[in-house]
């Protein structure tokens, strides 16, 4: 049987430096679990957050017959199902793979590639062939089974929505060819499109030997000096550079209808999905171009195409479940981790937090957090909510690393009505 591991996933901002790993990558999987407060938990991966209707069906009945019937989304477009039995990993695995969940057992928790949720729908190039090809390049690596879990490649369609995500790899479309970017290097190299997805795996496989005896898990925990000789290494096997500083913040897909309804998209009220929403979306699914693309920031784009009268009764059916549908509903740009009692580490609520603060929509997303490890926390700039021992910290993060000169002071437990109005003033900066 597949034991539970412990739940453990720190953050890049309590970080002082590059961070060398001394332990093996704990990051969950289908058959690595890990054990939270509410149970075992699995990550699935959905590389680029496509799935066919059929497949969504099985995560359904995997969450209904393994666990507490819900379905999460995390920040790469990936699904969790929790309060797992810690002994349920054979059933949870065979269930899967007979989905084609689980090409690959040795390198599961390796697809992590997440692609432009919009990607051929409204004017722009497709990417779904990149995306093909570049998991089957990952499952038939034996090196790159030995990737980390929280390793990341990004496929974006030119509109740099996921490039923004600071991925590992990235690839952008760029006329006939694309560009390739290791890391957060303003230095991008222009390879032919045909040859992206196998530039992007010899990339990671590059990586994976810089890496060697720093025991780094990602290409920002490389030291400096490493981290320039692996882009200048990946540079020399690719084409010429190009000077293309990555996006400062991503702009995830509006809820509602998009380019004269070839989709809709919605948002999911923190990431947390019932069986009965799951089950809505996939049946809209199946009547129009049987495809979910599950976001990077907890949403979800139905493809069409809709008939305008289709989107709008499709929309109004999934308002009515609870889902977000409109960019002016006031769960727009507000996030959280699992907080307690999902999560043992958490010092809060904060999800139950979230909803109470709830209020205007801000110029600023806002994620509130119940530790320091700011579990699935957004990129770019954003309002960071913390759970401390005596209150909330609350602060204005500006890529990677909170600004100081913007922390707001701590707000003190049994004030909720102060904590909501601080979040409000801090997401109208």
């Amino acid at each position: 049987m597949l034991a539970a591991m412990p739940d453990s996933a720190p953050s890049p901002l309590s970080a002082g430096g590059p961070a060398l790993r001394d332990s093996g990558d704990a990051c969950p999987g289908m058959l690595r679990l890990h054990r939270a407060g509410d149970g075992a938990l699995a990550r699935v991966r959905v590389p680029g957050g496509v799935l066919s209707a059929d497949r969504a069906d099985a995560l359904l009945t995997a969450a209904g017959r393994f666990g507490d019937g819900e379905l999460h989304l995390t920040s790469r477009g990936n699904v969790q199902l929790r309060g797992l039995d810690a002994e349920c990993g054979g059933g949870l695995a065979e269930l899967l793979t007979a989905a084609g969940l689980l090409p690959s057992a040795a390198h599961e928790r390796a697809r992590n590639i997440v692609a432009s949720p919009l990607a051929g729908l409204d004017g722009s190039p497709p990417v779904s062939g990149w995306l093909s090809e570049l998991d089957g390049l990952v499952c038939g690596s034996a090196a790159a089974a030995s990737l980390s879990g929280r390793f990341l490649f990004a496929l974006d369609d030119g509109r740099g929505d996921v490039d923004a995500l600071g991925a590992d790899v990235t690839l952008i479309v760029a006329g006939d060819s694309c560009l390739l970017r290791i890391g957060a290097s303003d230095e991008v190299f222009r390879v032919p499109s045909g040859e992206g997805p196998r530039a992007a795996l010899l990339a990671a496989e590059a990586f994976l030997r810089a890496a060697r005896d720093s025991g780094a898990w990602r290409v920002k925990d490389l030291p400096d000096g490493v981290r320039a000789d692996l882009v200048r290494t990946v540079g020399a096997g690719a084409g010429p550079a190009v000077h293309r500083p990555r996006p400062r913040t991503a702009t995830p897909p509006a809820p509602g209808a998009h380019a004269s309804t070839s989709a809709i998209s919605v948002d999911v009220p923190l990431g947390r999905l019932t069986s009965s929403q799951w089950r809505l979306l996939t049946e809209t699914a199946r009547r129009y171009g049987n495809e979910l693309r599950l976001t990077p920031w907890r949403g979800i784009v139905v493809p069409g195409p809709f008939a305008h009268d289709e989107a709008v009764e499709a929309l109004r059916a999934l308002d009515a479940a609870g889902l977000i549908t409109a960019p002016d509903s006031p769960w727009t740009g507000v996030g959280a981790c699992i907080g307690h009692p999902g999560c043992a580490k958490s010092l809060s609520d904060v999800r139950a937090e979230a909803g109470a603060a709830v209020g205007p929509v801000g110029r600023l997303p806002v994620y509130w957090s119940g530790c320091e490890r700011r579990c699935g926390h957004p990129h770019g700039e954003w309002i960071d909510v913390v759970a401390t021992p005596d209150g909330h910290r609350i602060s204005h993060v500006r890529g990677e690393r909170r600004d100081p000169r913007t922390t707001v002071p701590t707000v003190r437990n049994g004030d909720p009505a102060r904590l909501a109005a601080a979040v409000a003033e801090a997401r109208a900066l």
